[in-house]
């Protein structure tokens, strides 16, 4: 479709001549998501469509415990300092965000009032300032009232870099202002088109200031509350173990009416993904298992049982390939990979190159993934619309080999390629669990026939998502060669998703490792395009500059994609759970209940 064409259907939609169900079937029936085309009629200032849940239970509490597993088990609970899913998660059993994304990327009201737009002035037409409205009546875990200096303070929070939380990204470029007690107004220093990422979603939780306010800095890791969050949430805190377990009770005072529908909740960490699906489809031991990196031929094994399901829903979630543009095994100022440095011999193209066409994508959908991981060569895979087309992965041994070769990379006795004293031997590190081990086993092989000698690293998941700064086997710290795991998109906008590799984000010993570019890959082109992103408003414009980025990573070789994962969570035939692929787990667990 034109670009003319489409803004006549846009204009259609917002004088009434076309519905905006309509619009959403025919850009789905073009190959769009409903996410993107309800962020496109955001754009064009289309008010957004009310999310209406099922939610069957007709009283507060009553529903006993529910029992939930996440196989890599939360090792902090401050949402500022939650570097994967397992912590964002266990912080969201007691936080909230002023908004939540749900499964057709709509904006769902928390901690918020209404959600802003631009009919009902919340959101500027120059797209400078986007202003929330809270709700009243809000308490705190221990009865404080929740009020817009709550929010004013984590902006100041989160965006101080001493305070080296992940979620700088988000808030250092914005501005926070009290309007009164339960308004605030965020402020852009340029035209900002999503303007829905400061105090939404994972990264949007917020957290006490009347607890924090002391801890704040340089402090920052000292808190008491880091380990006993107080939140606004449905389940108030009842205790933790690190990497272990976390346990929350019925939140009497909670803010949303027959809320929560179970008594207590346990967020069981530990083990591996196989037990954790086999415990909730197989067994019914548990209600719900958190991301199933298990192989789809033993999913399908443990659906006949009929006690539980594995539930797929669609999301922008990335297993790739990092290749380290520093050097790993050099240290300077008491830093390994450091920006001061370069690898010995990825930053040489020919091995970037060689190393792609080793990875048999094809190979790890059908022989492990199936239906849950979908073979590609994007990064950016959804909205379908900012995922490029000029992309193509290939397996081609020989072509590896004749590209090395013309390089100067030379075989030894030993089968091993060297250059200038230097030979093909690098570490591969991923976390512990089997689809990832066999995906080792699988490029290693390859790997082995161009004359590249592969050590295979795995690293207990609770180690390698660890959020502690002095471990050097997280993936964080990039210790190695190369790594894989997944990155997931936590919203129906790629923005924060691909500011992963841009330069402000490396991640070091100076920001504690919470920068999210951990490949250490820097472009000046890949920095202005993304500048450039931040602040166009035309959504096909904007599109185009996220599909120009995706391509500038894969044709430089910075990530080798594996398989686009859709999220997958194990769920018992009586559990009522709507996932999002968009947010995390429990994004709307205040209205999780169970039938029967």
């Amino acid at each position: 479709m034109e670009e003319r064409e489409l803004r006549k259907l846009i204009t259609g939609v917002k004088s009434g001549r076309l519905s905006r169900r309509g619009f959403v079937q025919m850009m789905v029936g073009l190959g769009l998501t409903a996410p993107l085309a309800g962020q496109m009629l955001a754009s064009a200032g289309v008010a957004q469509a009310q999310t209406r849940l099922t939610y069957k239970a007709t009283k507060r509490g009553g529903g006993g415990a529910l029992k939930t597993l996440w196989w890599q088990g939360a090792t902090l609970l401050n949402p500022h300092f939650a570097v994967g899913t397992k912590d964002q998660d266990g912080s969201r059993i007691f936080y909230e965000p002023l908004a939540s994304w749900d499964p057709d990327g709509n904006l769902v009201a928390n901690l918020a009032a209404e959600i802003p737009s631009v009919q009902n002035g919340g959101v500027a037409k120059d797209g400078k300032s986007v202003t929330w409205k809270l709700k009243r009546g809000v308490q705190w875990h221990d009865g404080k009232p929740f009020t817009a200096d709550d929010v004013v303070f984590n902006w100041e929070y989160a965006a101080d870099p001493a305070t080296a939380s992940v979620t700088i990204g988000t808030y250092k470029d914005v501005k926070t202002q009290k309007i009164d007690s339960h308004t605030v107004k965020v402020t852009f220093e340029k035209p900002t088109p999503f303007w829905a990422d400061a105090f939404v979603g994972v990264r949007g939780m917020i957290i006490p200031k009347h607890l924090f306010e002391a801890y704040k800095g340089a402090k920052s890791r000292e808190a008491p509350t880091n380990l006993k969050p107080v939140g606004t949430g449905p389940y108030r805190f009842v205790e933790f173990k690190p990497g272990d377990m976390v346990k929350g009770e019925l939140n009497p005072s909670y803010h949303m009416a027959n809320r929560p529908f179970f008594d207590t909740i346990e967020m069981k960490g530990g083990g591996d993904a196989v037990s954790a699906a086999r415990a909730v489809i197989q067994t019914g031991e548990f209600d719900y298992a958190w991301n199933l990196q298990v192989e789809d031929d033993i999913l399908k094994r443990m659906e006949q049982g009929g006690k539980g399901r594995a539930d797929i829903v669609a999301g922008g979630n990335i297993e790739h390939i990092q290749l380290n543009n520093t050097d790993p095994w050099t240290e300077v100022d008491g830093e390994r990979s450091s920006i001061k440095t370069k690898h010995p011999f990825l930053t040489d193209p020919a091995v970037r190159q060689a190393l792609n066409l080793l990875v048999d994508r094809g190979a790890v959908q059908e022989q492990i993934y199936g239906r849950t991981g979908i073979a590609t060569a994007n990064f950016l895979n959804e909205p379908k619309r900012f995922a490029s087309k000029a992309t193509k992965w290939e397996l081609n041994v020989d072509k590896a080999n004749q590209i090395l070769e013309a390089a100067g990379w030379k075989k030894g006795s030993d089968g091993i390629r060297a250059k200038d004293g230097k030979k093909l031997k690098m570490v591969y590190q991923t976390s512990i669990n089997a689809p990832r081990q066999k995906t080792q086993q699988i490029v290693k092989q390859a790997a082995a026939k161009a004359g590249i000698e592969m050590e295979i690293k795995s690293v207990t998941a609770s180690v390698y998502f660890s959020s502690d700064v002095a471990n050097p086997d997280t993936y964080p710290h990039f210790y190695t060669d190369i790594q894989m795991y997944t990155t997931t998109m936590t919203q129906p906008d790629p923005e924060l998703f691909m500011n992963q590799f841009t330069s402000w984000e490396i991640a070091s010993k100076e920001n504690k490792w919470q920068g999210r570019n951990i490949t250490r890959w820097k472009s000046e082109e890949y920095d202005k395009l993304y500048r450039s992103a931040e602040t166009e408003l035309d959504p096909v414009k904007r599109a185009a500059l996220f599909i120009r980025m995706n391509e500038m990573v894969i044709q430089s070789i910075v990530v080798i994609p594996v398989v686009f994962r859709p999220r997958v969570a194990a769920i018992t035939n009586t559990m009522r759970v709507e996932q999002s692929g968009w947010d995390s787990d429990f994004w709307n667990v205040h209205n999780w209940y169970r039938e029967g």
